[in-house]
């Protein structure tokens, strides 16, 4: 099926196929028309997937432009996928007359939003400058049919349920409630069920699978080498574009500073740098002035930049969905990606194999040198103990095999 088999407007499959796209992927396939329609849909798929174009483009197409109010409305997690967000669908109403649409979003001027929501159809926000705006009545919110929760899982992870909740009791009842989310948590299904009519359940792939194209590997670097090891691998393997995932702020500036150091360009994104800043090192990233990110997971959520080879977790991600949302930064479009994640103790490399088991993944050992690294066993009674409850194992140390 063709974009311009699917009962779209002349003007936005014009648009969609400017931007280099004629075939909708699997989740546009699907959800596109559920949405068109006027049901309430709940969509799952992988990261990559093309989902803002499947939400996209039926808000775009119920646009009203003689009607001089907000529309549709999209609440998204993070400033950088609200960016993000709107720039997709600004790019797919680019001969579509009558649809203007702004971000709104913490960080930014008040007063060009303020300026701006005057004359939007279709609002892309955080929930936080959303409730600002709401609280100012700076935004009206009573003509709006179709309201969007963009990566609700991770909404929820951040504690904007309440913030979700009440911007939900501002909109009108008769409305068309849509929910993208990764993961379907009981908290996303206490959603569906107050917040949504009878939904539609798209669902793309299997829970928790990553992408075939990513290569999946693991390093194992003693706890004090983790920079150097760092360094080394950026000068063995040269990588043209690449993403550092680290736990913290704070490690984030310091592995900048590392590589900067060491000969290896890099810059930081993380969530107290200032929105301008932020912004910066995106543009430039996309630009390619700059070839390697470190980030923290916050500030990672937006990221779509389609030609990134490697995904390197520095630290390893606290659960499952964080390590699928990090290694889904590479292998995008289609193409080959490589994601290497550094094991310290045995501990990490146990949570690496519930991963790995989650995800129905190969994940194989890298090695840099013919030098490899085992780990020391741990005592006995500690290992064995510990093995039931893989948060609670015990760090094992490292040695060298001769």
């Amino acid at each position: 099926m063709l974009f311009s088999e699917m009962n779209l407007s002349d003007e936005v499959v014009r648009s969609v196929e400017h931007s280099g796209f004629t075939i909708p992927t699997e989740v546009q396939e699907k959800c596109i028309p559920a949405i068109m329609s006027g049901l309430d849909v709940v969509g799952r798929s992988k990261t990559g997937s093309g989902k803002t174009l499947a939400f996209g483009i039926p808000l775009i197409e119920h646009v009203n432009p003689e009607l001089k109010a907000v529309q549709s409305l999209v609440i998204c997690p993070t400033r950088e996928l609200a960016m993000q967000v709107a720039e997709e669908m600004r790019k797919a109403t680019e001969f579509k007359e009558g649809c203007k649409m702004t971000a709104v979003f913490g960080g930014a001027d008040m007063g060009k939003q303020i300026d701006a929501l005057k004359r939007a159809k279709i609002v892309v926000a955080t929930p936080g400058r959303l409730m600002d705006h709401i609280g100012r009545r700076t935004i009206k919110l009573d003509f709006v049919k179709t309201v969007v929760l963009d990566e609700a899982d991770e909404m929820l992870n951040m504690g904007f349920r309440e913030d979700i909740e009440k911007i939900l009791r501002f909109i009108p009842r008769e409305r068309q409630t849509v929910m993208f989310s990764a993961t379907m948590p009981p908290a996303i299904r206490r959603l569906t069920e107050d917040y949504m009519v009878t939904p539609t359940f798209v669902e793309i792939g299997d829970l928790n699978t990553t992408i075939d194209t990513i290569e999946q590997s693991y390093l194992k670097v003693p706890k004090d080498a983790k920079k150097t090891t760092l360094v080394n691998l950026f000068k063995t393997c040269q990588p043209q574009s690449a993403i550092v995932f680290c736990n913290t702020k704070r490690m984030a500036d310091e592995i900048r500073r590392t590589l900067n150091n060491n000969g290896v360009g890099a810059e930081a994104l993380h969530g107290d740098m200032p929105q301008s800043a932020r912004r910066r090192v995106m543009d430039a990233m996309k630009a390619h002035k700059i070839n390697i990110l470190v980030a923290t997971d916050v500030a990672a959520r937006g990221i779509d930049i389609d030609d990134i080879d490697y995904v390197i977790n520095y630290d390893l991600p606290n659960d499952v969905e964080y390590y699928i949302h990090r290694i889904g930064r590479t292998g995008r479009a289609g193409k080959a990606g490589k994601a290497v994640t550094f094991i310290t103790d045995r501990r990490e490399l146990a949570i690496l194999n519930i991963y790995k088991n989650n995800t129905h993944s190969d994940i194989a050992e890298h090695k840099l040198s013919e030098d490899s690294i085992d780990f020391a066993p741990p005592k006995p009674s500690t290992y064995y103990k510990s093995m039931k409850r893989p948060g609670s194992l015990n760090p094992g140390g490292f040695r060298r095999r001769r």
